[in-house]
């Protein structure tokens, strides 16, 4: 077990912290895209979030590829993918090449994180899983913490000369040396012959959701059109048309029976509730910043630097902390930062640093003990499900608060998208109250 812990949990780790960095490290560089390609402003933001809505599409997909193919062959698949479609990003000569490269660097993704938490569930046992679990979390949500600031040094720091093209190919040695590593040290077996996958499920699954979220995507730019209402409609009735497919075949795509098990609804709900509140403050943030104040990609990167702090120190202490209501009082104290922050104006000045800080703090006592605790009750057996639960819904939250919050901020303004981020928290407290250890 020493040794699994030594060289298995870094290397799944380190292909986690990839495959999730690329969803919010892109954020802020869009300005510096959107100008070298003299892109529009919908192009700009399918770059931002395609990746995002074609993750969470095919992930539940990519869970039971896992299952069928073996969790060891799938995550080294989906790291050899990724790597290839973030070069092609980073070389891409127009802004159409650099749309199609970001969907296969989704589709590769969705292959290799879900096997990241499966493997941690049946490769670690007892006290051990449980760390592993712990730092597996801290990981997933320090990504989402860290994307900004990584990405505003990166494109600051213009590497070679790269400029925001380095965001993509600092991957490419990442994926290297996990491709490398990791051929030697996961353990090998074999795929569960007994798994099926589920054609019908599948498309049911990816109709429903692509009908669901483009009209989110794309509503605001077409001024909701008749279609983006119908597209909608559609996938609500395709969504519940999978729900009852599930429930009535032999091999499903989706085990959900996990959603009777006490708990894992509200917590999951919580989870996708605080995945986008922070992704519509950092979106709304990083346009205020980089739009109105005229900050660059370097200076908007570290403005979030106390978040990643506090998120990350918190994380570390999370295991720690008391209480059976820990994520309903981090996800409040989340809340209250931020209407602290409209209170202010949107973006105060020189003590949004500290209020930065709470707020990160709040998100990561409301986040990172709640995935482990999810954990913790489903256990080896439901691993997959848990993990396209929980990949798929924060996922599509991200990507729809990026439409949502981002709407109201170029409608209303920051202090009234951060209003609309304090009330979407606040669902987030119900949730998780009372939520059982």
């Amino acid at each position: 077990m020493r040794t699994a812990q030594r060289t298995v949990l870094p290397v799944l780790l380190a292909g986690q912290a990839m495959a999730s960095l690329d969803s919010n490290i892109v954020t802020v560089v869009l300005p510096s895209i959107q100008r070298a390609y003299a892109a529009d402003g919908a192009t700009v933001q399918l770059i931002a979030t395609g990746y995002g809505l074609t993750m969470g599409v095919l992930i539940v997909t990519g869970a039971r590829l896992g299952d069928l193919l073996g969790h060891r062959r799938a995550f080294l698949s989906g790291v050899a993918g990724f790597t290839a479609a973030s070069a092609l990003c980073g070389l891409a000569p127009s802004v159409a090449v650099l749309v199609v490269a970001r969907v296969a660097q989704a589709v590769a993704g969705a292959l290799l994180i879900p096997q990241v938490f499966s493997l941690i569930q049946l490769r670690f046992a007892g006290r051990a899983r449980e760390r592993a679990v712990g730092l597996y979390a801290m990981v997933l949500g320090l990504c989402v913490a860290v994307g900004q600031l990584l990405g505003g040094l990166v494109a600051g720091a213009d590497l070679p000369g790269l400029g925001w093209r380095a965001v993509f190919l600092i991957n490419l040695p990442v994926g290297l040396v996990v491709l490398a590593i990791g051929r030697r040290t996961l353990p090998v077996a074999g795929g569960d012959r007994s798994v099926r996958l589920d054609p019908a499920g599948v498309v049911l699954l990816t109709v429903a959701m692509l009908a669901l979220t483009v009209p989110l995507m794309l509503g605001r730019q077409y001024g909701w059109r008749p279609w983006t209402w119908i597209a909608l409609l559609t996938g609500a009735g395709l969504l519940a048309a999978f729900v009852r497919h599930e429930s009535r075949t032999a091999f499903p795509l989706l085990d959900l029976r996990l959603t009777l098990r006490a708990g894992i609804v509200p917590g999951l709900v919580n989870c996708c509730l605080v995945s986008a509140a922070y992704a519509g403050l950092i979106f709304s943030l990083t346009l205020h910043l980089q739009g109105e104040l005229g900050v660059g990609p370097l200076g908007a990167g570290l403005a979030f630097l106390p978040y990643a702090v506090g998120f990350g120190g918190t994380s570390l202490l999370a295991h720690r902390l008391p209480g059976r209501h820990l994520p309903a009082v981090g996800t409040a104290v989340f809340a209250a930062a931020v209407a602290v922050l409209a209170a202010g104006g949107g973006w105060p000045g020189a003590w949004s640093a500290p209020v930065l800080l709470v707020a990160s703090a709040g998100h990561a006592a409301g986040y990172t003990p709640l995935v482990a605790r999810l954990a913790r009750r489903v256990g080896p057996d439901g691993a997959s499900a848990l993990t396209a639960l929980n990949s798929t819904g924060p996922m599509l939250a991200q990507a729809s608060a990026v439409a949502v919050f981002g709407g109201l901020y170029l409608v209303g303004g920051l202090v009234w998208a951060e209003l609309a981020i304090v009330a979407t928290l606040a669902v987030g407290v119900r949730c998780c109250l009372p939520y059982p250890d």
